[in-house]
């Protein structure tokens, strides 16, 4: 092989790169007494962590939000277990795997905070949420409330559950700029009626990252007998907070997301109090209905992916989930901040502290969303999804904690040109 081949296959697969959880736990003990606020803005540590991944350099990406890439830590891993889980084959199949996966689901509930007996780990959010909207014993004339900025795969399924049940779906409209909690608690709660069976809410809408006051919106909703469904797919590893905290009565996630997992893993909460009452989305033996684990059972899966599970939330917890959220937040305001007040630019997003964190939702006037998005890959290489329904009107950036702020810089001078043309 010729030593130009060589460097370019090396810098490719990772050869080289400062990789290893020893190495991340150093870098983040060395700064233990530095406050998440302050080393947040310290770009010259953030370039360091940024070295734990193998990114492409074609384009910035600001599109994190769909999939994380997976830090070179946790990637070695997951090839590993791919390889190991291949030389057992069956063996492993029939003896450790249950057991293995009942492992991660008890280390997921810890960070989540909730009991073990209450989480199940899924292939992803809309499997988890899809199994509470199809699993309640609907009838007809019962009510679901939603709002239009969620997610379109549970839509899909509460219309489903509505064609084939007469189910009546009534959707609220969130702003994107809320005066109050109040005023989105009472949104909800003026959608209620006595025929209302369930509420979903998005824990952060994904199509903003606005972050709804679910605490509040709970126990409103409990106080008229409703039980919720929170959609939390943005916000699981991404802001702090416990589940049983929150009080609601169904949580679902994907891993691949902000705990950036393997693709094909998620998990569903429920409420002790409530598994019994949800119908399983694939038929399951298992004849105790207090058991969680019947509502999971999906046949053959790839097993390693579960296995990986371990491996990030080592890294999220090496890292910090309070260091991790101070620069998710601090890397989505340092470039709102600069843009908010230029002619033509609109940002879709809260700022406030309590109800934003790493995500935010740009357009400028005059440019359609697909336009905008195109014109940033195109002209700027950078990399982001449009979104023109729901009121939002923009592209979606999310940036993750290896995102620079020579990153970010680009992406203001590339708004500013375009907004001002």
């Amino acid at each position: 092989m010729k030593k130009r081949t060589f460097i370019k296959t090396a810098a490719l697969s990772g050869i080289g790169a400062s990789i290893g959880m020893d190495a991340l736990a150093a870098l983040f003990d060395s700064k233990k007494n530095v406050s998440a606020e302050i080393l947040a803005a310290d770009d010259v540590f953030w370039k360091k962590i940024r070295s734990q991944y193998l990114l492409k350099t074609d384009y910035i990406n600001f599109e994190n939000g769909y999939y994380n890439i997976i830090p070179q830590p946790t990637l070695e891993k997951y090839i590993q277990h791919i390889r190991d889980i291949n030389l057992h084959g069956a063996y492993y199949m029939r003896t450790v795997q249950a057991e293995n996966k009942n492992r991660m689901a008890a280390k997921l509930a810890e960070v989540a905070g909730c009991g073990s007996d209450e989480l199940v780990i899924t292939r992803n959010a809309t499997e988890a949420l899809d199994i509470i909207i199809a699993g309640q014993d609907w009838k007809a004339g019962d009510e679901a409330v939603m709002a239009i900025q969620d997610y379109g795969s549970m839509l899909d399924m509460f219309q489903q559950v509505a064609n084939r049940y007469g189910v009546v779906l009534k959707k609220v409209s969130v702003p994107n700029h809320p005066k109050s909690d109040e005023e989105i608690v009472s949104l909800y709660e003026n959608a209620l009626t006595p025929k209302t069976k369930l509420m979903m809410v998005s824990h952060m809408i994904n199509i903003t990252g606005h972050i709804l006051p679910i605490k509040k919106i709970c126990a409103m909703a409990h106080r008229k007998g409703v039980k919720v469904l929170v959609d939390g797919a943005h916000a699981f590893a991404h802001i702090q907070y416990k589940i049983k905290d929150l009080d609601c009565d169904y949580y679902g996630t994907s891993l691949h997301k902000w705990m950036s997992v393997p693709l094909g893993s998620g998990f569903l909460y429920v409420k002790k109090e409530n598994v019994a009452t949800v119908w399983p989305l694939i038929g399951d033996g298992n004849g105790d209905l207090s058991n969680i684990l019947r509502l999971n059972h999906t046949g053959t899966h790839p097993p390693a992916t579960d296995l990986a599970i371990e491996d990030a939330i080592d890294f999220y917890n090496t890292m910090g989930a309070e260091k991790k959220e101070a620069r998710m937040r601090y890397l989505q305001q340092y470039w709102t901040s600069r843009v908010k007040d230029l002619p033509n630019i609109m940002i879709n997003t809260p700022t406030e502290n309590n109800r934003s964190c790493g995500i935010a939702n740009v357009g400028i006037k005059g440019i359609t969303p697909s336009a905008l998005e195109k014109r940033l890959l195109k002209e700027h290489k950078i990399y982001t999804v449009a979104i023109d329904y729901a009121n939002v009107q923009g592209c979606r950036i999310t940036p993750n904690v290896f995102t620079s702020i020579e990153d970010l810089d680009v992406f203001v001078g590339a708004l500013k040109i375009m907004a001002t043309a």
